[in-house]
């Protein structure tokens, strides 16, 4: 099924252009239906919060529904922790609960672990 057909008015994609599975011509493939298109490439070990930034004006400033993926959905996952708990108001454990259904820093053996548990303990309050 087409996220046109679902909807989706707008495509978030967190993931960088040069990963192997990233999808050629997104933005024009999703433009042809229609679709809003935000490219925000957030390095795996380097994820920053003008990154951050940059999710959150593409949520609240573009058109909705909109659907936010990544290769893997890691950085899925840790960005809306932050945004549920920062923006939303959400509780943290409910925020975390939600985040780690995908993927969760703690707990791995991934040399990125540390950086993205950094991310998340931070606040932009």
């Amino acid at each position: 099924m087409r996220l046109a057909d679902l909807g989706v008015r707008h495509v978030v994609n967190l993931a960088l252009e040069t990963h192997p599975e990233a999808l050629a011509g997104e933005g024009d493939k999703l433009a042809a239906q229609g679709i809003a298109y935000t490219h925000i490439p957030v390095p795996f070990d380097a994820p920053g919060d003008d990154h951050f930034a940059a999710f959150v004006t593409a949520l609240e400033q573009g058109p909705t529904p909109v659907h936010v993926h990544c290769i893997m959905n890691w950085r899925v996952s840790a960005f809306f922790y932050r945004y549920n708990r920062d923006h939303r108001g959400m509780p943290e454990p409910e925020a975390r609960t939600i985040m780690e259904r995908q993927w969760s820093p703690y707990g791995t053996d991934r040399p990125e672990a540390k950086v993205w548990a950094d991310f998340i303990a931070r606040s932009d309050k």
